[in-house]
């Protein structure tokens, strides 16, 4: 079983400035609490095929995370897929952003998450705890954009 989970929000920054923050990737613990630390390889700009390795926290238990970027349209588009073996992965996730003509930006993100293994049962519930949150993280992005 898979499944996706969305969010969308509007920051008010210029679609260039939300790009920066989000493509640099180590500023995801400013706004997703589960990610504890995060690394990128190789150093420099990020760029198709940059791995990002990180260490969340999800029901208690801690992971180790390494995701690819496999998109990357500056200043619009951003594709990952988990490369890490987990009982749930995010197999594709991606930001979508937009400007809306008033130094504004629309930020959609997605995760198109996967049960491997035990996490074929367990997937169901990762999803709906996502989905359940989806309004919250989006705030959350906007919120650390916004204070940068």
């Amino acid at each position: 079983m898979s499944g996706q989970f969305e969010a969308t929000t509007e920051i008010n920054r210029p679609v260039e400035e939300v790009f920066a923050f989000l493509a640099a990737g180590t500023n995801d613990p400013k706004f997703s609490p589960r990610v504890q630390s995060i690394t990128k390889t190789p150093e420099g700009p990020t760029a198709v095929g940059t791995v990002f390795t990180s260490t969340v926290k999800d029901a208690g238990m801690k992971t180790g995370r390494k995701f690819r970027i496999t998109e990357f349209e500056p200043p619009h588009l951003i594709r990952w897929a988990e490369v890490s073996k987990n009982t749930v992965t995010a197999d594709e996730g991606g930001y979508d952003l937009e400007s809306t003509g008033t130094g504004a930006t629309r930020v959609r993100i997605f995760n198109v998450l996967s049960g491997h293994g035990i996490g074929k049962l367990l997937v169901g519930f990762a999803l709906s705890a996502a989905r359940k949150d989806a309004d919250a993280f989006g705030k959350r992005i906007k919120a650390a954009v916004e204070a940068s």
